[in-house]
């Protein structure tokens, strides 16, 4: 089968290089076309921890690329000013507490706060205390250890990345082709495309085509039934800048999301630089003042002038049609609030793989890629919503809009089963598992009113014991853990070694 991906950049090279790695090379010609006259977006530098497996089953290895792509380890991420200003905490890759006598921690944890306690949820999350403290190391394979209670991610430079795995794919059989199209032919009675034209007359014909082309959507916004679904009126921001520059302070493992005026910063500390972005709702923040408004906040001076990202929150109707895939911001986009843009890209390349189709194009495959990738992007959405709306800031316009906002009958669903109880509405397919949940609920001062009443046969003392058993199990385990500096010199020093060998 001969496949043809339109565009580079991350969703392009991730795309070529998965499909070279895992399907049989005899039987599929892989080409990928770009132009260096149409640029990448290239800012989405945090992702979450599913890129471990990607890179995995690749078969990279971690130090090789940590060193070539600029990389830092990353905990979570800090949301400041959320809920209500000078208000701060982290979403973990890692797991609150323990159950105890069987009962999710968050209950006893609800109990102990209706009863006066002054501690915070987040100090029972080993990875919220190391990252504060700048502190990281990998997570251990022994389930009786605390550092068997998380996971982690990565903050890299996308365009290295993207290179990385370019060089990676051409070296597995990729072909390259430097070009900008200007047509594309389709069957007059399937309606699949059939070839596309470049600048230059030259013309590609192929069996699959993968449109990683961007917001353009080159491919996939002329196939039928594929139209755009705006979510604007749930996620308001609709623009963003970035900038980078250099760094002035600790390697914190963690990204930072602070809420503004109108939308939020954030932060993303690589090797070699700090990446930083403004993103911001139009209708409430003109563009000069998010400009300067990002500017005035850097820690150090710029090392470029910063870029301006303009897009509408949303998903194609379809991502897979006759026999065209979107992939990556083709297929839809949602704001970086959550570092997500990547991980639905891998989810697209490995549903696409597990599904990919023969000469016939079976509509079933096609019918449950669209299916699964539809929940997917709706319950990230669900996800994202959450931030905005469980919010107690009425000191601008904007929040004054999400926090009255009328909010998805999904989303409703599950902060109300929360509200009345502490019930996390459980689901077999999302990327967001109860700690998220938890984190952002409760970090957002969303409080159940009740917990669940098995928590009440512990009895108060014992319970006290139990937390601050916790308290202190992660505090000593963070202790014991080098900085992140530390442990990147030795990430660092691996690397060098594999490229004398």
């Amino acid at each position: 089968m001969r496949v043809l991906i339109v565009g580079g950049g991350t969703a392009g090279w991730m795309t070529a290089a998965a499909l070279s790695r895992l399907l049989p090379k005899k039987s599929v010609h892989i080409r990928l076309v770009e132009s260096q006259q149409i640029g990448t977006v290239g800012v989405g530098e945090a992702t979450v921890p599913h890129i471990r497996f990607f890179n995995a089953r690749l078969g990279l290895n971690e130090a090789d690329f940590m060193a070539r792509t600029g990389a830092t380890f990353k905990l979570g991420i800090e949301f400041r000013n959320w809920s209500r200003h000078g208000d701060s905490y982290i979403h973990p890759f890692g797991a609150f507490g323990k159950d105890i006598h069987g009962v999710p921690f968050h209950h006893h944890w609800v109990r102990a706060h209706r009863q006066g306690g002054n501690h915070s949820f987040q100090d029972y999350s080993l990875p919220i205390i190391a990252a504060r403290e700048g502190k990281f190391a990998h997570p251990s394979d022994d389930p009786s250890q605390p550092l068997s209670t998380y996971s982690y991610a990565y903050q890299f430079d996308a365009g290295l990345y993207a290179a990385y795995l370019r060089e990676f794919a051409e070296a597995r059989g990729v072909e390259r082709t430097e070009g900008k199209i200007v047509d594309i032919s389709h069957n007059g009675e399937t309606g699949f495309a059939e070839s596309v034209t470049l600048e230059n007359g030259e013309q590609i014909e192929a069996d699959l085509f993968i449109d990683c082309s961007g917001f353009r959507g080159l491919l996939i916004g002329r196939a039928p039934d594929t139209a755009y679904e705006p979510w604007t009126h749930w996620l308001p921001c609709d623009r963003a800048f970035a900038v980078p520059c250099a760094t002035a302070g600790p390697l914190y493992p963690y990204t930072r999301a602070t809420a503004h005026e109108a939308g939020w910063f954030w932060r993303i500390p690589l090797q070699h630089r700090v990446g930083n972005g403004h993103v911001y709702s139009s209708e409430f923040c003109s563009d000069e003042k998010a400009r300067d408004d990002l500017l005035g906040q850097l820690e150090s001076a710029p090392l470029a002038d910063p870029i301006q990202l303009k897009f509408t929150t949303g998903k194609r109707r379809r991502q897979w049609s006759g026999n065209v895939v979107a992939i990556g911001l083709s297929s839809g986009f949602l704001e970086p609030l959550e570092s997500t843009s990547i991980h639905l890209i891998q989810l697209a390349i490995g549903y696409l793989v597990d599904l990919f189709p023969d000469e016939e194009f079976n509509p079933a495959h096609e019918a449950e890629f669209n299916r699964i990738m539809a929940l997917e992007y709706e319950r990230i959405r669900d996800f994202l919503i959450l931030h905005y709306h469980a919010t107690e800031r009425d000191d601008t316009p904007f929040w004054n809009y999400c926090r009255s906002m009328k909010i998805p009958d999904s989303l409703a669903y599950k902060m109300e089963l929360f509200r009345q109880r502490g019930v996390v509405a459980p689901y077999r397919e999302g990327m967001f598992l109860d700690a998220s949940w938890l984190a952002v609920y409760i970090g957002q001062n969303f409080i159940p009113r009740n917990h669940d009443p098995a928590a009440n046969r512990l009895d108060l003392a014992e319970m006290a014991g139990q937390l601050a058993g916790l308290r202190s199990e992660y505090s000593q385990a963070a202790a014991g853990m080098p900085s992140q500096e530390a442990f990147m010199r030795g990430i660092g020093a691996m690397a060098s070694a594999s490229v004398t060998r």
